[in-house]
């Protein structure tokens, strides 16, 4: 009568435990898996203005993008580097060391800032996020009291759809499924995102909604989605068609998730679904395909850390048990039990986690009994009631008492197994007790979530009412902004009529420069061919024909050249220099005797990236050769040299150790000097037409630069970027 009385009482116990929450017991968890939430936004240092779109990229694969407001949210794990990328500023690399909000301040960026919230109303907001967020997994009443506080600032459409995206994540953390449901719709119906649909879809899912969860997942847009995300959906479409039965869908989509996991080196992600997958053929009965994934399962845990590792050996474990391959499961938790000795001496491992040594020890004892090997198994349970006892894990303490009892009596010691009867009647008496007090421990903590969330409920109302009331101002003072606005129309337009008028003027003087340009190069082009022209008719009046022919080939390359660039304002860098070496190489060909020369170019210039009007550097060359150093006595140089001055700019030096411009001169036939230097001050017109047009687009210099009889000429031409 005693052992049925305490077996009803354990009925009892069993009921109870089903209708109890298990809020108080998970408020003591610490969650195991290692990554967390980090919030974190993007904004110009300046203004304030936020940043949308910024790509967020952690190195282990997840991806996200910051929403109007500037805001992103992604899972990471400490260790992880966090890249952060947008066209208007250099990427930044950041690594995460402990659970922290990013704010990412940008300094001279590529763009003008505006007005909008004020920063004191950003910095409360996000105060008050950050500390719910820092409280979620510790205090939910102050995490939803921070959410309320939050939302009492005056937030935008935004920042209510993050408030309420974190608030849904409360209620899931601390097992409120059906509050953590509203939360995200209205985070939806705020402001749409994938991520909160993800999470919806999983609160479906733990609220029992399978058929809702599935349908939520299956309208998500997968091209929407990072690649973390799309494995998060594929596993819970696979968990929730998994719960409905419908195996095959279940391991169709866990595939799907593998498949994309493995392509972007997603780990965790891998182990978690070979162990999926592997549950799966469990469920529908193919026992040697589950082994074959859990074999997977298990040696890529081992390569993630310990505690994983244990974790992924005790679901193998209890594969091992319900197949009744009891052998194997004992030696699979033996392990366990040795491996958590070492995690134990980093970390204390809660009593509702499913790898205490107290439950391994249990499960050894009562495969042990399940082979009728009762001795075997005493030793096991009575381990696992001691650890129980020291740990004050009552529930597991009450089991091994049970099985222990249950043990000596089936050995022969009946004495000894009704005593343990006793213990476990005390137990159960102690567990009574203590489920009495989680029981008004779970009322009070319900109560208070209830006044919270109808503190929240009420916030929300008013600022529907509050944005009500200003659409309703906002209709009443359209009349007075149409008035405004008509008034303002009419300054745009006249502003408008003038900018048109002083367009059409600009337009004129680029068109009188154009011609200016156009006339200028007409005069200087048969300027250029008729010199040449002297030089071929002075070359083959002295040499033979063979030599003829070949200067005449060159300088029809060279007029070909000089006529396709002819019609240009400006040609790339690396045309005029390839002229200047052919028509310096024609001018040496005829004055062998006279000069050498040398064409200098810096090889971190980059030749194709510089425009330079055409024929610009070709007189200078012609001077040098034509009035310095044709008539020196001793073979003179001609040196070319283009080296960069800074990031945009270039310097063309044109040097020659010819007689000077002083003694050139007065070298000059009374004819000559009548005639003026058309090339030069042709030159000079094109360079004033072309930095009026173009901002001081080019420079040039001319000097003397040598104090000797021969003194020289050096010209620097100044080249800009465009």
């Amino acid at each position: 009568m005693k052992i049925f009385k305490t077996y009803s009482l354990t009925l009892f116990f069993l009921l109870l435990s089903s209708i109890v929450i298990g809020q108080v017991n998970e408020m003591k968890k610490v969650a195991s898996d290692e990554s967390f939430t980090i919030r974190g936004s993007v904004y110009d240092k300046a203004s304030r203005q936020p940043y949308k779109d910024v790509e967020i990229m952690i190195n282990g694969g997840r991806y996200t993008r910051t929403d109007f407001n500037g805001k992103f949210t992604v899972q990471a794990k400490i260790g992880d580097e966090i890249i952060i990328s947008h066209k208007d500023f250099e990427t930044i690399y950041h690594t995460i060391k402990k659970n922290e909000r990013i704010d990412i301040e940008v300094i001279e960026s590529n763009r003008s800032g505006r007005s909008f919230k004020t920063n004191r109303d950003i910095k409360r907001f996000n105060e008050m996020i950050d500390s719910a967020d820092a409280y979620l997994k510790k205090d939910a009443e102050k995490s939803l009291k921070f959410v309320g506080d939050a939302l009492d600032v005056n937030v935008s459409t935004s920042q209510s759809a993050e408030a309420h995206e974190l608030l849904g994540d409360v209620y899931m953390y601390w097992k409120q499924f059906d509050l953590a449901i509203s939360a995200y719709k209205i985070s939806i119906q705020n402001t749409e995102t994938s991520s909160v649909k993800l999470k919806l879809a999983k609160a479906f899912h733990s609220n029992g909604d399978f058929q809702k969860s599935i349908s939520t997942y299956e309208n998500l847009n997968i091209k929407d989605l990072s690649n973390y995300e799309k494995t998060l959906l594929y596993e819970g479409l696979g968990d929730s068609n998994l719960k409905i039965k419908n195996i095959p869908k279940a391991i169709t989509t866990y595939e799907e998730g593998l498949k994309v996991a493995k392509q972007h080196l997603i780990a965790p992600k891998v182990t978690d679904l070979n162990s999926k997958i592997a549950q799966a053929y469990n469920e529908k009965g193919e026992v040697s395909k589950a082994k074959g994934y859990f074999d997977n399962s298990l040696n890529l845990a081992a390569k993630e850390n310990k505690k994983r590792s244990v974790e992924e050996k005790v679901k193998v474990a209890e594969f091992n048990s319900v197949n009744q391959d009891y052998e194997s499961e004992i030696e699979l938790r033996k392990e366990i039990i040795n491996d958590i000795k070492d995690i134990e001496r980093d970390s204390i491992i809660s009593n509702e986690s499913p790898i205490t040594s107290q439950k391994q020890n249990y499960k050894i004892g009562n495969a042990l009994i399940l082979q009728n090997r009762n001795e075997d198994a005493i030793p096991y349970l009575e381990e696992s009631r001691k650890e129980a006892n020291e740990k004050g894990d009552l529930i597991v303490g009450k089991d091994a008492t049970r099985k222990l009892s249950e043990a000596l009596i089936k050995k022969g010691d009946t004495k000894e197994g009704l005593a343990m009867i006793e213990n476990y009647e005390n137990i159960v008496d102690e567990l009574y007790a203590r489920k009495e007090q989680e029981i008004s421990q779970a009322a009070r903590f319900s109560r208070n979530i209830a006044e919270q969330q109808n503190r929240i409920t009420s916030l929300e109302s008013d600022r529907e009412l509050s944005k009500s009331e200003y659409e309703l101002t906002q209709e009443r003072n359209k009349r007075q902004q149409l008035i405004i606005y008509s008034l303002i129309g009419g300054l745009l337009l006249f502003l408008i009529t003038g900018y048109f008028m002083y367009k059409y003027i600009k337009q004129q003087r680029l068109a009188n420069n154009l011609l200016a340009l156009k006339s200028l190069r007409s005069q200087m082009n048969p300027h250029f061919i008729f010199n040449a022209l002297n030089s071929v008719n002075s070359f083959i009046a002295t040499n033979d024909e063979r030599t003829a022919n070949k200067y005449l080939s060159d300088f029809s390359h060279l007029m070909r050249s000089v006529l396709e660039n002819s019609e240009e304002d400006f040609i790339p860098l690396k045309k005029e220099v390839e002229l200047l070496e052919l028509y310096t190489k024609l001018e040496h060909f005829r004055f062998q005797d006279k000069f050498d020369y040398s064409i200098d170019v810096d090889d971190t210039i980059d030749v194709e990236s510089f425009q330079i009007p055409p024929m610009l550097l070709q007189p200078y060359i012609e001077n040098a050769v034509w009035h310095g150093l044709r008539y020196k006595t001793e073979k003179g140089h001609l040196n070319i040299n283009i080296k960069p001055k800074s990031k945009d700019e270039i310097t063309i030096t044109i040097t020659d150790d010819g007689i000077g411009r002083m003694r050139s001169k007065a070298l000059k036939t009374d004819h000559q000097k009548k005639q003026k230097s058309k090339g030069m001050n042709n030159i000079k017109k094109r360079v004033a037409i072309l930095n009026e047009m173009y901002k001081d687009k080019v420079d040039v210099a001319i000097e003397d630069f040598q104090d000797l009889e021969d003194a020289g000429t050096k010209v620097v031409v100044t080249l800009k970027k465009d």
